[in-house]
Parts: structure tokens; C-alpha cells; sequence
């Protein structure tokens, strides 16, 4: 999976001599938009992202873009995604007949809802677990939450154990975030009437929006109905199927916002205050959290005894659910593959490296050098990752 992502006044894209011409926006004039040319069959990316204030998309260049299967996705100023044009959708109708079917089925709706929750349950540990090795602070129990979803008999009461969740998750991650960005919880947001009042709650909302585009995508191609969903109501304007199949994969993009801010990658000047008192992010944010959204969906994972990255599964999971509609799959669950977060700058390990003696690390085969640059990464705030054998050699240290 590859985005790219547009943004500015000026826009354009079009076609000139069978190529596709793109071309950035600008924010000021001096700078100097980049430029893009594809040729027909040679296209480099699967999405284009417009985040953009002003330009033009000649429909030339959507007959393009479609007939080389990229999606087009127009995000609103504040993140929230507007439209996207995706490539053309699988015909299978019965699919579709299938998914009504289902939804019209009270005790089915309820079972395909759960899976989604049971697996945004799982998932939610997983970042907790996650942030732990390194934020000790954090403290999580979901057993009563659990209980209290296999007990449901209704979509309200499964959406009341959700809740339940979502408050103590919201909560737990909150404690891994530096004060600086003035997070408390995404409970608060849920009432606002536009926008985000915070650095954290903008990142993740323009996050999910991109994750949805995704889940479009995913959806379309196998002949579902977005607006068709088991544990979203059914609205006209809105894709409840895409809300449903983002409860599995949301984990992604507060992976990836966790990552941003731990690394240190945001600056204020990636961020704007509009007069309503909301934040949008500035084209460098935007840019930032698209690469870094990219970076976590191409991750590998295996599953099915390969490896795959999650832009892949969330595919695959898009379609094991349409294959068990129509009764050529006898089971399917959104739990399963796991993400697998173990980190390399738990506490114990910073520890252990500013500790570590030249000498020690030298009989150990390494370079002063090596240990000297992990010993600043060690006692620097932001993350790091280690190579095998260095891990091994650490780990083993007493």
C-alpha cells in the first residue's frame, strides 16, 4: 500500500499525452510544488490523499486514476473524510443479497457485532500491553467489560460494553502521553460539536479518516455494502460497514500516533488554530501522520502461513467476511492475526545499557562506538530499536 498525499491551494491534476500530470499545492510563493508524472500501466501508488484548500482534477485525470485502480480520497479541513472514488466494484450480487439478509437478522446482527468488538477488545490490549513495557503506570482490566459482552443480547448493550472499554483504554493511553499535548481522553471529543481541541485527538482523527478510505476500498472490492453494517445503524450518509470493519484495525493508527509522539517528529508548526478554537494539522502533520499511517499498514504480519502486511489483511478480512455471507466460509473472526509489539527501550533495557561497561561490551565482540550511541539513545526520551544480537547479548547481561 502507497499514499500520496496532496495538500494547498493549486492543485492540479490532469492528462496530457496519455500520462497523468500531478501537481502539488502550495502554501506561500515561493515554494516550489512537487511534480508528478505517471505513465499509462506505471502508476507508483494504489491512493491519492487530498487534503487541499484549492485546484483541479480534470475528469480525464478520474478516468485515469480509476482505470489504474487508485482511490481518490478528499479529506475535510478538519481531517474527516468528505468522498473517495474508488476503483470499480465486484459485481457479485449475491454478496450484497447475503449482507441484507444478515442484517435482517436480528440474532446474526448481533453475532457479527460482537465479533467486531471482541476483536477491537483484543486489539486495545495489544496497545496497552504495548505501552506498558515501556509506561509502567499503566494498568488495564477489561475481565468485567468481557463478561458483559458475551452477555449481550442487543446492539445497544453491546455498544454499552464498548463504552466501558473505551473510557479505561482512552484513559491508559492518555498516561503514555507527554503533558505538552494537553490529551486527557478521546471521551470529550465525542461531544464536541466540530474539530479537536488537541494535538493527540487531531492526529487520530485524521488517522481514522484515512483508515476508512482504506476500509472503502477493502469493502468495494469484494461486493459489500458500506452502508450496511452490523454494529453501526444504517444511515444514508454514512458508511456503517467501514465503521464496523475500522474496530478491528483502529489499533494502527494509535500505533502510529503513539510513535509520532514518542519519537518527537511533531512541531507546533505542524499544527493550526482555527477562529472556531479547533486544530487542523498544516501540511507537514498531514504528511507526517499519512508516511507514518503508510509505514504501520505495510508492516509484516503472518497470517494464513504468510506474511502479509495489515493493509493486506484488513483485504483479506473484508473478504473472509463476504465468502461467509454466502456460506463459503463457515467461520469468520477479526481477532486474529495479533500484532506483535514487543519494544526494545523498555526501562529495563535503558538501564542495563547505561550500565554496560566498555569493556564488558568490547569482550562481547562490539565496537565502543555502538555502545556510546546507545547509551545517548538510552538516556534520550525518544524510542529505539535494537538489532538481534545486540538484544541477545543485553538481555543475557546481568
Amino acid at each position: 500500500m502507497k499514499m500520496l498525499l496532496l495538500n494547498g491551494h493549486g492543485i492540479n491534476m490532469h492528462v496530457d499525452a496519455a500520462k497523468l500530470h500531478i501537481k502539488d499545492g502550495r502554501f506561500s510563493t515561493t515554494e516550489e510544488p512537487q511534480e508528478y508524472v505517471f505513465s499509462p500501466k506505471r502508476m507508483d501508488f494504489d491512493s491519492i490523499v487530498v487534503y487541499g484548500r484549492s485546484g483541479s482534477l480534470s475528469l480525464e485525470a478520474i478516468r485515469w486514476l480509476i482505470k489504474h485502480n487508485v482511490q481518490i480520497t478528499m479529506l475535510d479541513w478538519n481531517g474527516k473524510l468528505l468522498t473517495t472514488m474508488l476503483p470499480p466494484e465486484s459485481t457479485n450480487v449475491k454478496t450484497k443479497f447475503a449482507q441484507y439478509h444478515a442484517y435482517e437478522n436480528q440474532d446474526t446482527r448481533i453475532e457479527f457485532a460482537k465479533k467486531f468488538i471482541e476483536a477491537k477488545f483484543s486489539k486495545s490490549e495489544v496497545v496497552l500491553d504495548y505501552l506498558q513495557q515501556r509506561y509502567p503506570e499503566i494498568e488495564y482490566d477489561f475481565t468485567d467489560d468481557k463478561a458483559r459482552l458475551e452477555k449481550a443480547k442487543s446492539i445497544r448493550d453491546i455498544l454499552g460494553a464498548e463504552g466501558g472499554v473505551a473510557w479505561k483504554y482512552w484513559n491508559e493511553y492518555a498516561k503514555a502521553v507527554p503533558e505538552k499535548y494537553d490529551f486527557r481522553s478521546r471521551i470529550d471529543q465525542y461531544r464536541r460539536a466540530t474539530g479537536a481541541g488537541d494535538k493527540t485527538n487531531v492526529m487520530l482523527n485524521y488517522g481514522y479518516a484515512l483508515l476508512e478510505a482504506e476500509c472503502l476500498r477493502a469493502i468495494n472490492s469484494v461486493g459489500l455494502d458500506a452502508h450496511v453494517g452490523f454494529l453501526h445503524e444504517m444511515n444514508q450518509s454514512k458508511y456503517s460497514l467501514a465503521y464496523d470493519l475500522q474496530e478491528p484495525f483502529r489499533f494502527i493508527v494509535d500505533l502510529a500516533v503513539m510513535n509520532l509522539i514518542e519519537k518527537g517528529a511533531m512541531d507546533n508548526k505542524d499544527f493550526i488554530r482555527t477562529e472556531s478554537f479547533s486544530l487542523r494539522l498544516r501540511p507537514t502533520g498531514a504528511r507526517k501522520v499519512t508516511e507514518e499511517f503508510n509505514a504501520m499498514m505495510n508492516g509484516k504480519v503472518e497470517y494464513r502461513k504468510k506474511n502479509s502486511s495489515w493493509g493486506s489483511v484488513l483485504l483479506l478480512k473484508a473478504r473472509e467476511l463476504g465468502h461467509h455471507l454466502v456460506g463459503k466460509r463457515k467461520a469468520v473472526e477479526f481477532s486474529k492475526p495479533v500484532y506483535m509489539g514487543e519494544r526494545d527501550d523498555t526501562d529495563l533495557l535503558r538501564k542495563k545499557i547505561i550500565d554496560m561497561p566498555y569493556t564488558e561490551w568490547k569482550k562481547m565482540g562490539f565496537s565502543k562506538g555502538t555502545l556510546h550511541y546507545m547509551k545517548q539513545n538510552a538516556r534520550n526520551e525518544k524510542p529505539f530499536t535494537l538489532n538481534k544480537h545486540m538484544k541477545e547479548r543485553l538481555t543475557q547481561w546481568k
